[in-house]
């Protein structure tokens, strides 16, 4: 039998990080954010249990959070890759095309991007995610890879924050300046 291994996110989920980190920032008064639910239909429910026991996606989502940091309207979605290429049909054009909507508001969008076989957590500016989803469309190159991220955006645990994206977003809005 093997032994267990508490390194990483092993047993847990980004976006299960992600929302304890939200709570925090919202209990210190930093940020409000929301995850936002995908929608779906029910098709079958047990009446017994009033449990949903089938259901289809209603319609594409958005963005997986939304909300504001200290004024600062922001959205963003959450990704997992396994490799060192991260295949851009993982993030869609309608959420490109929000994502971009979102900024021409003033707002920040961004994707926080977890290398599981790393253990390492980078922030994606707005500006990254574009770049690299219009070379996709252009018939270039399909992917991204990890040697092109700045990794002057990785995020870390801080405080008992344990995805502490705060000083990324600083980042991303000080070379916007």
């Amino acid at each position: 039998m093997g032994t267990w291994n508490s390194r990483g996110l092993r047993g847990s989920t980004l976006e299960e990080l992600i929302n304890i980190t939200i709570e925090k920032y919202i209990d210190s008064g930093i940020a409000l954010i929301q995850k936002i639910p995908t929608p779906i239909k029910p098709i079958n429910i047990d009446n017994t249990t009033r449990h949903i026991t089938l259901a289809y996606f209603e319609q594409k989502s958005t963005v997986d959070y939304i909300g504001v940091v200290q004024g600062i309207p922001v959205c963003f979605d959450a990704k997992e890759c396994t490799k060192d290429t991260f295949p851009m049909q993982n993030i869609h054009e309608h959420q490109v095309k929000f994502m971009e909507n979102f900024e021409k508001q003033d707002g920040i969008s961004f994707i926080i991007l977890y290398y599981s076989h790393k253990d390492e957590m980078y922030y994606l500016p707005f500006s990254y995610i574009k770049k690299f989803y219009d070379r996709s469309k252009q018939n270039d190159r399909k992917s991204f890879r990890y040697e092109e991220i700045d990794k002057e955006y990785r995020i870390t645990s801080k405080n008992g924050v344990p995805v502490h994206f705060l000083e990324a977003l600083q980042k991303d809005l000080d070379s916007r300046c």
